[in-house]
């Protein structure tokens, strides 16, 4: 099957604006923008056919055809990276596999994205999918230290029994205010990263927003409410430290990261 990874960008972002084209110091202390580590990210998964920026901002186009980035050119109507996928399915016709590699999360590990690709190709009933990492005590304790500050911080996932997305959320799910002890239920830390086939994300564009996905934010809502099933793969981080920017304070976070992760 031909996969494709789209890194879906824009400039405007209420929280954080002009976010793709902020700096990170890696291991070395070289500075490179938040859409080229993005880049580097996608560009380290194997068995991927073709890799493309998806943004309607020329600063971001300019910058990343400058470091050698293929782009691709979307409306500046797309509301979420899902409907910026969508509106690229036409330049990318032979994708049987897009992923979603949104643009702030630059640690995504290659194996995350490669178990969420095994698992479409193994099961071609499933139309999306995204991965879930399972919260040990530092996970959790990022998690409760943004949402005591008042921070929008990673999103948690719900799962049912059978691995199917329950629900999405900016809270964090299930409750627990206790610190990290054995009896803590289960925390899924939501990886952002999406996998569809061309049919689901078309669908997509059929539905609109609903109030679920208006009130948290979060754009795969839109499939669990209208009745689409998201298949949650488990992935495990292996040691690897794992964050999104989501807000100018997690810079600090995600520099770290780098640096004990020695990416340049």
């Amino acid at each position: 099957m031909s996969v494709t990874i789209l890194i879906p960008a824009r400039y405007a972002s209420s929280r954080y604006p002009g976010k793709p084209l902020s700096p990170l110091t890696g291991a070395t202390g070289v500075d490179r923008t938040l859409i080229r580590r993005s880049w580097d990210a996608a560009m380290a998964v194997s068995g991927v056919d073709r890799v493309a920026v998806a943004t309607d901002d020329d600063r971001i186009a300019d910058h990343a055809k400058a470091f050698g980035a293929d782009v691709i050119m979307t409306s500046s109507d797309a509301r979420n990276g899902t409907e910026r996928c969508a509106e690229a399915l036409p330049e990318i016709e032979d994708a049987d596999i897009i992923v979603n590699l949104q643009g702030d999360a630059p640690l995504t590990p290659p194996w995350f994205v490669e178990g969420l690709i095994t698992a479409m190709q193994a099961d071609l009933t499933r139309q999306m999918a995204t991965p879930v990492l399972k919260c040990d005590a530092n996970g959790l304790r990022g998690f409760q230290q943004d949402r005591r500050a008042g921070r929008v911080g990673g999103t948690t996932a719900v799962l049912r029994p059978n691995g199917e997305a329950l629900y999405f959320s900016k809270e964090v799910l299930p409750y627990t205010e206790a610190d990290w002890t054995d009896d803590t239920p289960e925390v899924w830390h939501h990886v952002g990263v999406y996998a569809y086939r061309p049919t689901a994300l078309k669908a997509y564009m059929s539905w609109p927003e609903g109030p679920l996905e208006r009130r948290e934010g979060l754009e795969q809502l839109r499939f669990l409410e209208n009745g689409h099933a998201v298949h949650c793969v488990q992935v495990e981080a292996l040691g690897a430290t794992f964050w999104e920017l989501n807000n100018p304070e997690d810079r600090p976070r995600i520099e770290a990261a780098l640096a004990e992760r020695d990416i340049a």
